[in-house]
């Protein structure tokens, strides 16, 4: 049985971004993936010319942490950044108009009708919320109006985070959002006051993809100098041994076992539940208790002689009053041109989410012809694609529903009963790569944090690591 200072148990975005950062900082640590390639959903497909992804398509980023990453670990060189105009469009009665990206073109947008427009002018007058515990449709109706709601922030919860704006927690989904009310006391207001006196602590938003797709990123991380990363190994048991962990797990090859300072859990929540059951049935049963969205990308590839419009813009999205299976669609060729050959085009839809679960029990050919029907409709596509693909996810993206930050509260409190345990997976902190990589720096300082404190605490002396990793968990 091997010894490792931190034993990182799922290989996707979470898991491999905390190794790398625990291996920069000198710590040995090992990554435990069940499934033989790393990424986790992550994954880029070469198809006919075309290069598809089936989850996360790029990165969009406006914290410096994230831009450290890339400079640090050599990634910066590999990124490709976002082509063309960044125009989203929204479905507005069975036809494409442009989101306005800013209060002025808001106010002048036919998105919004007269009372609209008032109601949204109204904003900086608006009170400070009492109720913790809002939906994202209690917040955006109570500060910006109904066809705010649904017109704007409705189709970004329903499409990109695949919840359901009447049962998403406000403040575990919209967190910048209620930060700004909660110190100014309006949203135009402090984003005025922070583009005023430029108090931003963030870089310029950027949106990057890398040469080879997302792929990329993860074999890089992967492959990194110090991270040691095992495929194949699915866990089978976490053992709470005095100072440590003890693992046990399977693989083609046989069992493993390791002893471990520190165990990280990158898995899906429901998978951390069912390791933790033996350990902590409380746990356990809070993590069990969260709920995933299922989740289809359709891809298809035409040629440019198909669409009668040109595709000058990042994609659209569909509120949910305009029905239809499709939730929104990404034009990456658009963005990203080697994702297609030359005088071809790809586009990416979304189906599914909280709000069309029906969607999961789609096979392939349904799912493609739903999605031909919308394109076709909105786009005046001619004829059939000549490149399909569908990936599907039954297990898409969490969903952050109900009074979501008490349950994390919960669990950062019963995580104090396990020193040396942590959960660093896309259930808490955010879905996004961005989010992926700023949660590890957090963790990776709790760990260092908790190790230097037994390091350093003598026999006899209770450790300071529970206090430590509460608060930390709280400061998220």
């Amino acid at each position: 049985m091997s010894d490792v200072d931190v034993l990182v148990i799922g290989g996707g975005i979470s898991g491999l971004a905390v190794a790398r950062l625990l291996a920069h900082r000198g710590l040995r640590a090992e990554v435990w993936e069940k499934e033989a390639r790393p990424g986790g959903k992550i994954a880029t497909d070469q198809r006919d010319g075309y290069l598809t992804e089936r989850a996360a398509a790029m990165v969009l980023n406006f914290r410096p942490e994230v831009s450290r990453f890339m400079r640090d670990f050599d990634l910066t060189d590999s990124r490709i950044m976002r082509d063309g105009a960044a125009n989203r469009y929204l479905v507005d009665h069975g036809r494409l108009l442009q989101v306005p990206l800013k209060i002025g073109a808001m106010i002048c947008s036919p998105l919004w009708s007269t009372r609209g427009k008032l109601r949204l002018l109204a904003e900086p007058f608006i009170p400070r919320g009492k109720n913790e515990n809002e939906t994202v449709a209690e917040f955006v109706n109570r500060r910006l109006g109904s066809e705010v709601l649904e017109k704007a922030m409705g189709p970004f919860i329903t499409g990109p985070l695949a919840s359901d704006p009447d049962l998403a927690s406000a403040l575990a989904t919209l967190p910048r959002l209620i930060a700004l009310e909660k110190r100014y006391g309006s949203l135009t207001l402090g984003v005025f006051v922070h583009k005023v006196l430029q108090r931003r602590t963030a870089v310029e938003t950027e949106a990057f993809s890398f040469r080879g797709g997302m792929a990329t990123l993860i074999d890089k991380l992967a492959q990194s100098d110090g991270v040691c990363f095992r495929s194949q190994r699915s866990v089978t048991e976490l053992i709470p041994r005095g100072n440590g962990w003890t693992i046990h797990a399977t693989s083609p090859q046989g069992e493993h076992s390791v002893r471990a300072r520190q165990v990280v859990l990158c898995v899906p929540a429901d998978v951390a539940a069912s390791l933790l059951e033996p350990v902590d049935n409380d746990l356990a049963e809070l993590l069990s208790g969260i709920e995933y969205a299922p989740i289809s990308v359709v891809h298809t590839g035409f040629a440019e002689q198909a669409f009668s419009r040109p595709l000058n813009g990042a994609g659209f999205l569909v509120p949910r009053g305009e029905g239809g299976a499709v939730t929104g669609c990404s034009w990456m060729s658009g963005m990203y041109p080697d994702r297609a050959p030359a005088g071809k085009l790809l586009l990416s839809s979304y189906l599914g989410g909280a709000c069309a679960p029906s969607v999961a029990a789609m096979d392939e050919q349904q799912s493609t012809a739903a999605t031909l029907q919308t394109l076709r409709s909105l786009l005046q596509v001619r004829g059939d694609p000549e490149m399909v693909h569908v990936d599907r996810h039954r297990q898409g993206l969490p969903l952050y529903h109900g009074a979501y930050p008490a349950r994390l509260k919960a669990i950062g409190e019963r995580l104090r009963f396990s020193p040396g345990l942590y959960l660093e997976a896309n259930y808490r902190g955010g879905i996004s790569i961005r989010d992926r990589i700023l949660c590890a720096y957090r963790a990776v300082e709790r760990i260092e944090s908790a190790m230097a404190a037994r390091d350093s605490s003598k026999a006899g002396q209770k450790t300071p690591y529970a206090t430590t990793e509460l608060a930390g968990l709280v400061a998220k």
